[in-house]
């Protein structure tokens, strides 16, 4: 195969994999449940359009691999690397992911039963609350009789199933396994294996689950300067603080950016306003909503007035040549609103490091000067384009210079990437913001792979989300109409948080400091849970209601969850460093099936993080937690950790029930942790 025809093949494919990526969006949103679709008439022709495009993707690359071969026309097929299993409980760490391991063992035995299928299918599940469907499932079966027919050897799913079953290795994870159904493999855990881990989470703490370290950039929150933070930007900021949160948590090496709209023709206009209305612009700044004013009026004068429209034209040139008397004015601008971000991010506990656009002016001017030389611009009206497929011009392209000459966000964007690829060495490149700007990206990443910027295994990954609703199920303003400031949003949570805890009596048994320290908790925890634990692509509707109440999937309820499993230490009069002798001494051991079922749950952290690492939807982790804190329930109504007598003297300890307490709540404030939300020792 000459270079030649291997560079058309791969261009081929990649047009493919653009098309298919151009569609993800909408067919991601029926996956997750979003049902706006339904009833377009678009809906049938875009799925039948994205089927034959993945289609086409796995011919092509399928031939690729053919062509490789040469001409024998088979692909060559590199050995198999057999996983590692665990073989001896006592070396399983507390970080072990099950799912993970289990994968592991039926890759070996999927592989051991029929060795002549390339890459088959390792479907791995959990059971659900079901014990009859066992632990954990595996689902190979179905699709592997279907390869086994496509090769014309007759068998089915539960023939598929039961050879599989007979090659599986034994695993000190499994107790026994059976098959089920049409096919399915039931797993049940051995007891001993989740005693041991649970209570090396007691002894060694919780440790993240291994995972291959990456450089990730993570853009998310971005106002603009001169403009106060409203509930728009809410979203960003918590679904980008929690996922930095648990990717950093993962070891990775995590760039959290603020990429401020701080550049542009509308600095000139501020500043040309100013002149008239502000004289001491060059020496200090309006404070936050006075400079938001000032913008609202300079907008209006730049579009109804040509000769301020001029002026302000010349303020932006003057701006950009870095002239001192702008140049400084336009940084105490800068700096002012600065502080006042950081106001709501120091109450919200949100770490980021703010890089406006201005950071990238010499960067995009390299950009545009490599891709004109390249080749990858094209005139259109006196513009500067770029296709991301420029054989198809599908979609809307870049407009990298605009007919003037200027620069747009296209332009900012490209240089951003380079940046961040090249200079910050970044592998997943991830970007937090509203889901109508999900084409956007598309094209952006499409470009980006076309001019080399992106190569390989490195990324970019949009965030997407949907809008925040007022209780009428429109977008979220004040009565007067206006958009809601994100400071009387924090404060009407403070307000809020502090009448519940007065309506539960808690002002009667905390001191004033608890009592602060619980009111801040639950007014910015319920504001993060509320968003978080709704699936982030779907729209939400804001009701402090709601979010306070102490029932059901609420931060509030599970805050409280979590004391109350702290209280019962307190009460009885139990250390931590006593717990962890008696762990050390005797092992966990469950004895009753309440404390079973809560010690599966428990084992499910690290697999729920990595999880949630991967596809980014938060909301997992909230249903995790939830999870956590109902089976808790359960066992703490069936099961007693302490007897008192009538004197309500304590005469028996359950430790093994307190060393379980412990480790939930251990789980549960690493959760929480990961989530932005502070928790409280009383409330």
């Amino acid at each position: 195969m000459s270079d030649a025809d291997e560079n058309k093949l791969e261009e081929m494919t990649t047009k493919a994999e653009q098309a298919v990526k151009s569609l993800s969006y909408e067919v991601e949103m029926l996956d997750k449940g979003d049902l706006s679709f339904v009833g377009d008439p678009r809906l049938d022709k875009l799925l039948t359009e994205n089927e034959k495009l993945k289609h086409r993707l796995a011919i092509l690359e399928n031939a690729i691999k053919v062509e490789k071969a040469g001409s024998s026309g088979t692909a060559k097929k590199e050995p198999r690397k057999r996983p590692k299993l665990v073989t001896d409980i006592k070396s399983v760490e507390s970080n072990v992911c099950v799912m993970n391991e289990l994968e592991n063992v039926f890759e070996v035995a999927i592989a051991s039963a029929y060795p002549d299928l390339e890459d088959p299918p390792v479907a791995i599940t959990i059971s659900g609350n079901n014990p009859k469907f066992g632990d954990y499932q595996c689902n190979s079966a179905m699709a592997i009789s279907q390869l086994l027919k496509a090769k014309n050897i007759k068998t089915n799913p539960r023939e598929v199933a039961n050879n599989i079953l007979n090659k599986t290795p034994t695993s000190p994870l499994i107790e026994r396994m059976e098959v089920a159904g049409a096919g399915f493999i039931n797993i049940y855990l051995n007891k001993t294996f989740v005693e041991h881990v649970l209570s090396s989470i007691l002894r060694f703490g919780i440790k993240p689950p291994p995972t291959k370290r990456e450089k990730i950039v993570i853009d998310f929150s971005s106002p603009n300067i001169a403009k106060e933070m409203h509930v728009g930007h809410l979203r960003s900021t918590i679904i980008g603080d929690s996922i930095a949160r648990i990717l950093e948590y993962l070891n990775n090496d995590v760039l959290r950016i603020n990429h401020l709209g701080d550049w542009g023709t509308q600095f000139g206009m501020l500043i040309a306003h100013l002149q008239d209305k502000f004289p001491d612009y060059k020496t200090h700044s309006p404070p936050i909503s006075d400079l938001q004013a000032f913008y609202k009026e300079s907008k209006k004068r730049f579009d109804e007035d040509e000769e301020f429209k001029k002026r302000a034209y010349s303020c932006v040139v003057k701006l950009q040549s870095h002239e001192p008397d702008y140049y400084a004015a336009w940084q105490l601008i800068c700096e002012v609103s600065r502080q006042e971000f950081q106001k709501v991010y120091d109450r919200l506990d949100i770490k980021i490091i703010d890089r406006g656009e201005s950071f990238y002016q010499d960067r995009m001017d390299l950009v545009v000067k490599e891709l004109k030389e390249q080749g990858f611009l094209e005139e259109d009206e006196g513009r500067l384009i770029m296709w991301g497929n420029p054989e198809t011009h599908d979609g809307i392209p870049l407009t990298i210079v605009k007919s003037d000459g200027g620069y747009t966000y296209d332009t900012s964007d490209m240089a951003c990437i380079k940046q961040r690829v090249q200079e910050e060495k970044g592998e997943r490149l991830i970007y937090v913001t509203d889901a109508g700007q999900h084409t956007h990206f598309v094209t952006i990443e499409a470009c980006a792979r076309r001019a080399g910027i992106l190569k390989g295994a490195k990324k970019l990954e949009h965030v997407g989300f949907g809008v925040v609703l007022g209780e009428d199920k429109k977008k979220f303003k004040t009565r007067s109409g206006d958009t809601v400031r994100l400071v009387e949003l924090l404060n009407e949570g403070l307000v809020r948080a502090l009448e519940k805890l007065i309506e539960k009596g808690r002002d009667q048994v905390l001191s004033p400091e608890e009592l602060k320290q619980a009111q801040e908790a639950v007014a910015y925890g319920c504001i993060k849970y509320a968003d978080l634990s709704h699936n982030r692509v779907n729209d939400y509707v804001f009701s402090f209601d709601k979010m306070l109440d102490d029932r059901g999937n609420t931060a509030v309820y599970l805050l409280y969850a979590l004391t109350r499993i702290r209280s019962i230490a307190r009460n009885s009069q139990i250390s931590s460093d006593t717990l962890l002798a008696e762990a050390q001494k005797s092992g966990l051991k469950f004895t009753h099936e309440a404390e079973w079922k809560l010690g599966k749950v428990l084992l499910r952290f690290p697999e729920t993080i990595l999880k949630v690492s991967k596809d980014l939807y938060i909301h997992s982790l909230c249903e995790y937690l939830y999870e956590i804190s109902a089976t808790f329930t359960e066992f703490y109504d069936k099961c007693y950790c302490i007897e008192k007598d009538k004197d309500s003297k304590i005469v028996k300890i359950f430790y093994d029930r307190l060393i379980l307490c412990e480790i939930t709540a251990l789980i549960m404030e690493k959760c929480f942790e990961m989530l932005g939300i502070k928790t409280v020792s009383k409330m």
